[in-house]
This record gives structure tokens, sequence and C-alpha cells, in this order.
């Protein structure tokens, strides 16, 4: 620990920070080395009693806590250096951590702990000749994830891989290093030591730079399995990276909520649901584009326009430069923005939704049973509703736990919330009766 109570392990990293990344070869060592380090922890993971891996989230939400201040000095010292780099505002927001968030984040965990583990096998019909068919659950083994600068993914991310009985090898963006190193010292491997389980299940890639991610997606043979999550291009790139080394993904790319308010849209419901769709610029299920029915735009164009002045987001109106879909939380500087065009009807919006945007969600704000029927059946993407906001596309907000990222894949698979209940693969086991 440092005088500045940052822990000597995050203050090592940030003397070298600013030097070069580090080269291919160096990241293919360093990746490789937790993986095996991961792998060895397999076998004793896979046989953990429930219970055993519950008190291990415990002593996670009790770690955060008693090490909270470690925690903090490290994120302070990763805000200070992403301030100097040019890094604000949301992207700032999302590396940000502080007593509230600190304090959310045990509390997904205390409640993560008391949701019932799934049944490890279940029958699934009887066969001829006396013999029955059983499915059974079988952790991945290691899995990778690659996620953006935010500390507390760190955790929604072990979490899950403990749940699971799934050992991680996690690589975070640079920003967020001194946070995420801080997380795994002070806070994961002394609460997994505690419970009993080996600390080396989850590893944290120290490596900066590009290279470590690409690293993580190239050992087909230790990690089979990569979770990504972060901006577009950079994502797309991991994944076709992943596909040439036979790697499998569940990739978080694009983002990019949808808002649509109808003629029998009522006018304080859709002011409501714009401003909490707002509430954070840089997640991906933020209000990106809102389209409004021509009946109500002169009415309702002065009134969005007020709030967002007060939201302190600018307006983006027809004619526009730019794709409808373009997904603002990845646009530096120009996060507080929002795109707003007409649809005419509800068979329209949705059809903008699905060609226009990532599918990650879309909302239909409306007091008609017929327009928001419409809207739902032609809508195909994650996560669709009515009168409700595209911030509740969570895992924590809709399953109660936390989430590795929001799959919005239009293949057979996980989709929408990944969480612990998708990390397992199933194996078909035929015996006699």
């Amino acid at each position: 620990m440092t005088a500045d109570g940052i822990p000597a392990s995050a203050a090592a990293y940030g003397a070298s920070a600013d030097s070069a990344s580090a080269d291919g070869a160096d990241a293919d060592k360093a990746v490789e080395a937790a993986a095996r380090a991961a792998r060895a922890t397999v076998a004793d993971l896979a046989a953990a009693p429930d219970e055993q891996l519950d008190d291990a989230l415990r002593a996670i939400a009790d770690q955060l806590g008693s090490r909270a201040d470690a925690v903090l000095a490290a994120n302070e010292a990763d805000i200070a250096a992403a301030r100097s780099d040019g890094i604000r505002d949301a992207l700032l927001d999302r590396l940000r951590l502080d007593p509230a968030r600190i304090e959310a984040i045990a509390g997904q965990l205390w409640a993560l702990a008391e949701v019932p583990a799934e049944p490890s096998r279940q029958t699934i019909r009887e066969l001829p000749d006396g013999l029955v068919l059983t499915e059974y659950r079988r952790p991945v083994g290691v899995i990778g994830a690659n996620f953006e600068a935010r500390p507390n993914v760190v955790v929604d991310i072990a979490s899950q891989f403990v749940k699971s009985r799934n050992a991680g090898v996690l690589r975070t963006g640079s920003a967020a290093i001194r946070s995420a190193i801080a997380l795994a010292d002070e806070v994961i491997a002394p609460a997994l030591t505690t419970a009993g389980l080996d600390p080396a299940m989850i590893q944290l890639v120290r490596a900066p730079g590009l290279d470590s991610a690409r690293a993580l997606v190239r050992q087909p043979g230790l990690i089979p399995l990569v979770i990504l999550r972060g901006s577009g291009d950079s994502t797309r790139a991991l994944a076709a990276e992943a596909a040439s080394h036979g790697v499998r993904t569940m990739a978080h790319a694009d983002g990019g909520a949808v808002l649509y308010l109808d003629a029998a849209a009522e006018g304080a419901m859709a002011e409501e649901l714009i401003e909490a769709s707002l509430d954070r610029l840089g997640v991906c299920n933020r209000l990106n584009l809102l389209l409004v029915h021509p009946e109500r735009w002169e009415e309702m164009l002065p009134r969005i326009r007020g709030l967002l002045a007060r939201l302190g987001i600018s307006m983006s109106l027809p004619p526009h430069t730019h794709p409808l879909g373009h997904e603002w939380a990845l646009d530096p500087g120009h996060e507080p923005t929002v795109t707003i065009a007409p649809a005419d009807g509800p068979r329209a919006a949705a059809l903008l939704a699905n060609e226009e945007t990532s599918g990650l969600a879309a909302a239909i704000v409306t007091e008609d049973d017929a327009a928001a029927a419409e809207f739902l059946g032609v809508y195909a993407g994650t996560g669709a509703f009515w009168n409700a906001s595209t911030r509740l596309l969570d895992g924590f907000k809709l399953f109660s736990v936390p989430e590795t990222g929001i799959n919005i894949d239009a293949v057979p698979g996980p989709r929408g919330p990944v969480t612990f209940r998708d990390l397992y693969l199933r194996q078909f086991v035929v015996t006699p009766g």
C-alpha cells in the first residue's frame, strides 16, 4: 500500500502506464500464463458446493466495504490520468466509482448470493428399452472477458463466473486498470480465499495495450469462449480475430436505444420516459434515437427541446448528416446528443428501429393498445418496451442478477442480458432407468 492509499500493485502499474504497450509476444505470454493458472482451478471449482460459491459472493461484498478506501484511491488515480488524456463526459462517468456505486455493487452481490443455483441436471424423457435421457449442465471451464473501462464490470463478470463455476481471464481498458487491479487484489482474491476457493480462478490481464485483447481471443485450447464488450469497431475486430482462431464469442459491440412517441402517447409520460432514459449517457441502453409521430411533432418538439436543454442534451434534427442509428454514447465529445426524427406510425417506427439501429432495444409510448401490439409485433430487437424505459434492459433490473453483457446476436443462443444461467454447456446423458 502506498502512502496515498493506492494498492501497491495498482501503483506499480501507474508507474509504467504511459510506457509503450506490451508487444504481441509479451501479451500472448501474459494471457497464456493467466489462462493456465485459471484452468488449474477448474476441477475443484466444478465440484464446489453451491453454498461455498454463495459464501464467496458475500465475502466479495464484505471486502468491497472494508477495502473501499483503497479501491476509491486507485479509481481517483485512474480518473486523474483519464482527464490528462482528454477523456471526459460520459466516458469519464463510466470510469468513476464513488461510495454509492460501491455500495450498489455490493448490494447486487448480496442479492446474487440469495438466487438459487440452477439445477445441475434434469430428466428430459424416457427412451425405448428402459433408458432415460438426462441433461447435465457443465461449466465451460475458463471464459475470457474483454470489456470497456468500467470498473464495476470487473466485479459483475467475476461474480457471474463464480456463480456458474467457471474460471475467468479478465481484461479491461487501460483507463480503468488501476481500479481493476485494486478490485482484483484487494477485494476479489482475498474474498475467494476466505470462502475456501482458489483465488487463481479469477485472473486479470495486466499487460497494457490492445495486443493483450487480441491475445485473449487466440487461445482456443485454454479459453474457448470470450465475452466481448465495448465500442463497435474494436469489438467487431476482436470477434473476427477470435473466429479466425476458433474461439467462440458473445459480443456486445453496439447499442443505442429507440423511443417512439405514438400519436396516442400521453405527453407527461413521454417526457418522464425521455428523462429516465438519459440518466446515464455512456451506457448502451440510453435513449439514442427519438421517433415522433407526425401528428405530435409540432406539439411535442418544443416540449422535448425544453426538456433536453434542462438536461444539457443536444438535439440532432432533420435533415441528418449521419445515419439515424449513429450511437452517440461512442462519439467522444458528442455523447450528450439525441437524434430526433419523424416516424409515420408504430409499424414505420419499428421498421426504422430494425433497419437503422443495432437492434438492442426500442420502446413505444402510447395509450393505444392496438398501436402497442403493432409495434411489439414488428420490432425484432433484443428488448421491446411499452410505456417503459429501455434502461430496464439490464441483467439486474430484469432478473435481479448482474450481467456479463447484453448479447444482441440474431442467432439461437443466449440473447439479451447474459447471466450466470447462460454460462454452461449442455451434456446429454443416457442411462438405464
